[in-house]
């Protein structure tokens, strides 16, 4: 049986908030408010002071977070994205809940087991828990670019937003977007694809301080030998434009009906 499901108001009637894990500064968010300024009612941005990036789905439980506003519909959080969510929803918006919740653009990919570390993909996680629709948005990078190329982002963002916010959204479920890092011309298009696994988990390297001290500096989560096929990391690969349903139910239900105790 299908869970309840929720059908979105057209995107020129919206109220819409952006966040992400990169930071109230980051170029990812500014070029995501410009791409959705002109195609909604309303656009809030509600964003970490600081880069959060891997944060995942954490809480500030330990100390009171301070809200700074930037200007009538922007305001700075200095803690997580799933604080952002939570401050936005419950109090900046609390006259009215948005109709639906942005996180991005974020500056690389979040593919694979990425989504479990990802504060981009936490704070969709975060709206979808509050029973708002929400869309993570990622751009793959060129790391030896100086400047990240929004260009496909903001080309196909509005195609993707028209699209899933016509599709009866179900209870518990967000989506995962990735878009590919190639020329706008090789895009291939948009596909649903599963979440894929890499090989290994985040690569770690050991190094000496200049006071002879040793320190360990977490890298990339891993790498992918040989993609599953119709996995987002097989299809990014082919550059296409991965769309992948995600819900909040952790649960292994074949488990469920094996486990005897």
């Amino acid at each position: 049986m299908l869970a309840r499901s929720t059908s979105l108001p057209p995107c020129d009637k919206a109220r819409v908030l952006l966040c992400n894990d990169d930071g109230i500064h980051a170029p990812g968010i500014k070029a995501l408010q410009r791409c959705m300024a002109p195609l909604c009612a309303e656009v809030w941005v509600v964003a970490p002071e600081h880069e959060c990036s891997g944060v995942a789905h954490s809480l500030t439980l330990h100390r009171p977070l301070r809200l700074r506003q930037l200007d009538a519909h922007t305001y700075a959080v200095d803690g997580t994205p799933t604080d952002c969510v939570l401050l936005a929803v419950k109090h900046i918006l609390r006259d009215k809940k948005p109709d639906l919740i942005l996180s991005g653009f974020n500056a690389g990919g979040n593919l694979g087991e990425d989504v479990t570390y990802s504060g981009t993909v936490a704070a969709a996680m975060e709206a979808t828990v509050l029973g708002i629709p929400a869309i993570a948005l990622s751009q793959l990078r060129d790391y030896d670019q100086q400047e990240d190329d929004w260009r496909i982002a903001n080309l196909w963002t509005p195609k993707i937003i028209d699209r899933l916010m016509s599709h009866d959204w179900q209870d518990g479920v967000f989506f995962n977007v990735n878009f590919p890092c190639c020329d706008e011309g090789e895009v291939r298009g948009m596909v649903t694809a599963y979440q894929g696994r890499h090989c290994g988990g985040g690569l770690l390297e050991e190094k000496i301080d200049p006071r002879g001290r040793p320190y360990f500096w977490v890298g990339n989560v891993g790498s992918h030998i040989k993609p599953e096929k119709g996995s987002d990391l097989d299809e990014i690969a082919k550059n296409n434009i991965t769309i992948t349903p995600l819900h909040l139910d952790l649960t292994h239900r074949p488990s469920m009906d094996t486990l005897s105790l």
